[in-house]
C-alpha cells in the first residue's frame, strides 16, 4: 500500500526521484544554487541498461564548485540522507567522483507498472497534441498501429479465456468489457484496464519481479522512458515522438516473440502469465497515447 500510494503522486519515475531528492536536508537549502535543485534544472539521467532501472544524477557535481566541497562529500551527504529516507524505494551508489546512481527497487517498479496497467497513470489524462507533426517515415507509424493491435488482441483473448478481466472507461464512467463488445469491434477502446487479477502478480514470494527475461527488462526501460519523455521537460532538446513510439513498439515485438503468456506457460505458471499480460496492458495504454496525442493517428483495435 505504501508504494501504491507513493507512486500514485508522480506519473513517471523520473518526477519520483526528483521529488525524493529535492526533499534532503542539508546546509544547502538556502543558498541560491538550490534553486536548481527546487525547479528540478539539475543533472537526472535515465542510464541505458538493460537489467534495472537506473538513474544518474549530477546534482553533487553542479553544487561542487559553489559550495567550495569535493562532489565525493556532498554525494555521499545526499546518499546517506536519501538512504535513510528512501531505501525501500531505490538503492544508492556513489560512483567518483560525485554521480549518485539510483536503482529503483522491485516493488516500487511493481507498483508503478501496476497504476499503469490498471490506469491510474495515464487513464483519462489530457496530454495535449503535437500539432503539425511530420511522419518521417509512414512505414514506422504501421509498425506502431500493428503493436497497438496486437496488444489489444492479446487482451481480448486472455480476457475471453479468463486469465484477466477487463473493463472500459468511457468518460469518467467505468463500463463492462461485455456490454462494450459490439463497440470494441468497431472502433478504439476511451481507455482499458485490467480489473483482475487485483493487484496484477508482478512480484514473486521474495519480492522479485517475475518479469527478469531479458526482453521483459528492456520492455519495462522503454515503457520507463517514454513515460519519463511524456510528463518530464527534456533538456536540450525535444522528444522524437516517431522514434519513441518505433522503439518501444519494436521492444513490444521482441518481448511478443520471446516470452509466451499461452500453453504451458498458462498452464504451468499461470501468475507469470498474468504478470506478462499486466506489461502488454501498461505498454496498449502508452501505445495508444502516443498514437493519438503525439503522432496524431488512429489507434486500432486490430490490423
Amino acid at each position: 500500500m505504501h508504494f501504491q500510494l507513493l507512486v500514485s503522486k508522480y506519473t513517471a519515475t523520473k518526477q519520483l526521484i526528483y521529488s525524493r531528492i529535492i526533499k534532503f536536508p542539508s546546509v544547502y537549502t538556502c543558498q541560491p544554487e538550490m534553486l536548481c535543485i527546487k525547479d528540478r534544472k539539475f543533472p537526472l539521467y535515465k542510464a541505458r541498461d538493460a537489467k534495472r532501472i537506473l538513474y544518474i544524477s549530477g546534482i553533487a557535481l553542479r553544487l561542487e564548485k559553489s559550495q567550495n566541497q569535493q562532489a565525493l562529500i556532498i554525494a555521499n551527504e545526499i546518499a546517506s540522507d536519501l538512504s535513510a529516507t528512501c531505501g525501500d524505494v531505490f538503492s544508492i551508489q556513489i560512483v567518483p567522483p560525485g554521480w549518485i546512481h539510483l536503482e529503483l527497487t522491485h516493488p516500487i517498479l511493481a507498483a508503478w507498472l501496476q497504476n499503469l496497467a490498471v490506469g491510474s497513470l495515464l487513464g483519462g489524462r489530457d496530454q495535449g497534441r503535437t500539432n503539425n507533426l511530420t511522419i518521417k517515415n509512414p512505414q514506422h507509424l504501421f509498425t506502431v498501429q500493428y503493436a497497438h493491435a496486437r496488444c489489444c488482441s492479446l487482451l481480448q483473448q486472455a480476457h475471453r479465456e479468463e486469465l484477466i478481466k477487463l473493463k472500459e472507461v468511457l468518460s469518467g464512467t467505468e463500463i463492462s468489457f461485455e456490454q462494450q463488445q459490439p463497440l470494441l469491434s468497431i472502433s478504439e477502446p476511451a481507455f482499458w484496464s485490467i480489473c483482475l487479477p487485483q493487484p496484477i502478480p508482478w512480484l514473486s514470494s521474495d519480492a522479485k519481479l517475475r518479469l527478469n527475461h531479458p526482453a521483459e527488462s528492456r520492455l519495462i526501460g522503454e515503457l520507463v522512458q517514454v513515460v519519463d519523455d511524456l510528463e518530464c521537460k527534456t533538456f536540450g532538446s525535444a522528444v522524437n515522438w516517431e522514434k519513441a513510439a518505433l522503439d518501444l513498439s519494436q521492444a513490444f515485438e521482441n518481448f511478443w516473440s520471446e516470452c509466451r503468456i499461452w500453453g504451458k506457460i498458462k498452464i504451468t505458471s499461470p501468475l507469470l502469465a498474468q504478470a506478462r499480460l499486466g506489461l502488454v496492458m501498461a505498454t496498449q495504454s502508452v501505445l495508444r497515447l502516443l498514437l493519438k496525442d503525439k503522432l496524431g493517428v488512429f489507434a486500432p483495435l486490430e490490423l
